[in-house]
């Protein structure tokens, strides 16, 4: 396809198929997206539609790039064309160049014939074929018109030459036909390898993609082709080797590197349990990696068909275009028709009329049109892929830039989602170190988010140096009971004490201190505190038991094994806390700078949380957000987007979440935004997903499409400001055919050039 007209004229034909319920063409990508009613179409019917219409289709693979190597091949083809155009085109274009300097080299006619027949009929031949497609389907493009201006120019030359009776020199245009095959074979190449550049996204995506994996069987390492390996095999990564599947870590741990898939910069550590997924490189250790998906059902094919999705899809403006090239061709061929006529009354000289109205055919080409929009869109989306924004389809490039209010959810979007321990405050007397290590054994037994909170904080981040008497090692666990909603108790022996000292360890809230006897008073101003920050307080408290043995090789059923502690010693007497712990959601890394920039762009946010105002208005703070909405229920968040929505006219709301309870408001605002690492019902119902939890890629999600939108209008201005200016200017003699050429090269070389420029950008680089 070469202009939106060719895109055109394909949907039509698709379109008047039975069964066929939309077809969505890119210009940019040559790709087809068409929704089927079930059972009603068959491919072979899409491919014979596509053919009549005048073009060549196949059905994409799902594993395959979409005519990725053919593009690679025509390209080539093209650029070779080029080239025997433009030496067989100059011996014709010298003698103009020379003719200045005073030197005569004009060719005889017969020669200029011969050089230029093969540009004209061999060179040339696919804008007839192409231009005849077209017509014979009652349509036009790009290539009827060069088809029509190089061939009035070409035979009016020959009509001259061969008619001529001998007297001075026939007036010859050979020079002028050449020239506009050429420039345009030329363009075309140099459009080509330019447009494969804005898609370089998918292509740098589907290179993350191995062939082979490395599967366990029966304690035997084998290698096999990706189609072999099921879920639930055993695949092993050696250090350096890209990963092929989907999974979670078996054994192993290593630093895994997701720049290509995610954008993250660094690589992230993984230990067993974690995830990790196809395309990612495996670092500096050896993994076995259980596998959850592979193939189409990995994270990265399913982003790869997202992207190929949305580029491929058309943004408003675009269908505006399509409504605007279907008609212009017609109105063209009228405008040369009436420029032609116009000059031969006026001047009674056919001849030079004819070469007016070549070059109105020339200027007029609509290819850059058609390119405008397509092309900012891959590229845009492109980008954002690359820098780990996976933005659904071109609409929202539509809505983004327009958006005045972000509002954030509080929990797993602004925040880790997980509690930090964020304080252990210590009664006089009490050895912080100490009752760090003992909370952090007793809570070993234990998967609450509170008990993880504390094993999280590893001893070397304490001020002071370890002391091996009071680390981790000095304990160990001999048995816990597990009290729901309340705390834990524990028996904890000590390694190194010659009468086996054990320890009963009681850690929970107020009320299981009330329950235990445990006063708590002197903690009582630090917990209102943290109370009123909206942290977490429970306490511990701790006391020696009588004398009994310790086994320090128990194993680990034994050490977990949940009895009553009240019926296998005598409760001592615990008296007081010895410490008091705080636990909290800490924002993420990014946030604050998140909100900063959003309001460097003239976007207000918002934070909505079901949570206690407390903790909300913490939050807030810590961000540097200074409007919050606490307490609101699910159901209530959408409320609350409709009601952000009315506050003033215009006002374009976007919602960033990542939980299901997310998932309704996201769907009602103008602009969803999902957090990848979120619910998948989040991420289904957004218009964006982040593929890494961070804030910091909401302002850049906006930011990109801000800077695509304005390229599709620079885009739009510089293809119509050819045509303006270069239909009036030719219909007017001020451009010859050559000129007109040239001119329409650079149009569409400059619509590609410009959306190449967006392809390029990185965080932070200037508008260009």
């Amino acid at each position: 396809m070469t202009c939106a007209a060719c895109v055109a004229r394909v949907e039509r034909s698709l379109l008047r198929i039975e069964g066929v319920r939309a077809a969505n063409i890119s210009l940019a990508t040559g790709v087809a997206h068409i929704e089927l009613a079930p059972d009603r179409a068959r491919p072979s019917l899409l491919v014979d539609a596509i053919e009549r219409a005048g073009f060549g289709a196949a059905v994409q693979e799902p594993s395959s790039a979409p005519g990725a190597q053919h593009a690679g091949r025509s390209t080539d083809l093209e650029g070779r064309a080029a080239l025997v155009a433009i030496l067989l085109s100059a011996p014709l274009v010298l003698p103009m160049l020379a003719a200045p300097l005073g030197l005569n080299l004009m060719l005889p006619g017969i020669w200029q014939l011969l050089l230029s027949a093969p540009v004209q009929f061999v060179l040339g031949a696919r804008f007839y074929r192409a231009g005849w497609r077209a017509a014979r389907a009652a349509s036009g493009n790009m290539d009827l018109l060069i088809a029509l201006g190089s061939s009035a120019a070409w035979g009016l030359s020959a009509y001259a030459l061969l008619t001529h009776d001998g007297e001075g020199d026939p007036h010859l245009y050979f020079e002028a036909a050449s020239v506009v095959v050429a420039m345009v074979l030329l363009g075309k190449w140099l459009e080509g390898r330019a447009r494969r550049g804005t898609a370089n996204a998918v292509a740098a995506l589907r290179a993350l993609r191995p062939e082979h994996a490395r599967v366990d069987v029966g304690g035997r390492e084998i290698t096999l082709p990706l189609t072999q390996v099921r879920v639930g095999d055993r695949v092993m990564v050696w250090p350096g080797e890209r990963i092929a599947v989907d999974g979670h870590i078996d054994t192993g741990s290593s630093h895994i590197d997701e720049s290509m898939l995610t954008g993250e910069s660094r690589p992230i550590a993984k230990a067993p349990g974690d995830p990790v997924r196809e395309g990612s490189v495996n670092g500096d250790g050896r993994l076995a990696i259980r596998v959850t998906a592979v193939g189409a059902g990995t994270v990265l094919s399913r982003l790869i068909c997202l992207v190929e999705e949305a580029q491929a899809q058309k943004a408003p403006v675009q269908r505006l275009v399509d409504r605007v090239s279907a008609v212009f061709v017609p109105v063209v061929l009228v405008l040369a028709a009436l420029s032609f006529v116009g000059w031969g009354l006026a001047e009674d000289n056919w001849a030079s009329a004819t070469i007016h109205a070549v070059a109105v055919l020339v200027i007029a080409c609509p290819c850059a049109l058609g390119l405008a929009t397509p092309l900012a869109v891959v590229a845009g989306v492109g980008v954002a892929a690359r820098h780990g924004v996976l933005i659904k389809d071109p609409c929202t490039l539509e809505v983004a830039p327009r958006v005045s209010v972000v509002a954030f959810d509080k929990t797993g979007t602004l925040t880790r989602g997980e509690p930090q321990l964020l304080a252990c405050e210590t009664a006089p007397g009490a050895d912080r170190m100490t009752v760090l290590s003992l909370a952090r054994v007793a809570q070993s037994a234990s998967e609450h988010p509170l008990a993880r909170a504390i094993r999280a904080r590893p001893q070397a981040s304490e001020s002071a140096p370890a002391d091996p008497a009071v680390s981790d090692l000095a304990w160990i666990l001999l048995e816990a009971n597990v009290l729901g909603g309340h705390g834990i108790v524990a028996r904890v022996g000590k390694r190194s004490s010659p009468a086996g000292e054990v320890l009963r360890v009681v850690i929970g809230n107020a009320s299981l201190m009330r329950q235990e006897g445990v006063e708590v008073s002197h903690f009582e101003e630090a917990a209102d505190r943290h109370r009123a920050a909206g942290h977490t307080v429970s306490y511990l408290a701790a006391a020696v038991e009588a004398a009994k043995p310790v086994i320090a090789g128990r194993s680990a059923a034994s050490k977990q094994a949940a009895i009553d502690p009240q019926t296998s010693n005598p409760s001592p007497a615990l008296q007081s806390a010895r410490a008091m712990l705080a636990y909290g959601d800490t924002p993420r890394p990014g946030a604050a700078r998140a909100i900063a920039q959003l309001r460097a762009l003239g976007i207000r946010s918002v934070i909505i949380s079901g949570d206690h105002a407390a903790a909300t208005e913490a939050l807030a703070r810590a961000v540097g957000c200074g409007e919050t909405y606490a307490q609101v229920l699910p159901e209530g968040k959408s409320a609350l987007i409709a009601q952000l929505r009315r506050q003033a006219p215009g006002h374009v709301v976007a919602m960033v979440g990542d939980g299901i309870n997310d998932a309704p408001a996201l769907a009602v605002s103008d602009l969803g935004i999902a957090m990848g690492s979120g619910a998948d019902v989040a991420v289904h119902t957004s218009d964006i997903t982040l593929l890494r939890s961070d804030p910091l890629l909401v302002p850049l999600a906006l930011e990109i499409a801000r800077r695509t939108k304005t390229r599709i209008r620079q885009n739009l201005f510089l293809a119509l400001i050819f045509n303006i200016v270069g239909i009036p200017a030719a219909m007017a003699g001020l451009l010859d055919p050559m000129l007109a050429a040239a001119a329409m090269t650079m149009s569409s070389l400059t619509v590609v050039g410009n959306a190449l420029l967006l392809s390029r950008w990185r965080p932070g680089s200037p508008e260009l």
